[in-house]
């Protein structure tokens, strides 16, 4: 996930993590969590629910969520 990327667009729109986390009906300390990537993941449905709020299209979808989930060498492989 690119977290950075990700809190472009809390604020462009104006979010912080507490109110993302309210949006998304979650804690922030769970938020935290899955933004840093410490155990925890975004779900479909709090990724379709952010891809929403955000107006988010699919190469930025993308981009946030799974770009940084393939590596390389999968890439070279699957050529």
């Amino acid at each position: 996930m690119d977290k950075r990327r990700l809190r472009a667009q809390m604020a462009l729109h104006g979010d912080n993590d507490t109110s993302l986390a309210q949006y998304l009906g979650i804690a922030r300390c769970t938020f935290s969590a899955k933004l840093n990537e410490n155990k925890r993941e975004f779900t479909v449905r709090e990724i379709s629910q952010i891809m929403r709020r955000y107006s988010l299209n699919a190469e930025e979808l993308l981009a946030i969520f799974f770009e940084n989930k393939v590596s390389y060498k999968d890439t070279c492989e699957a050529v």
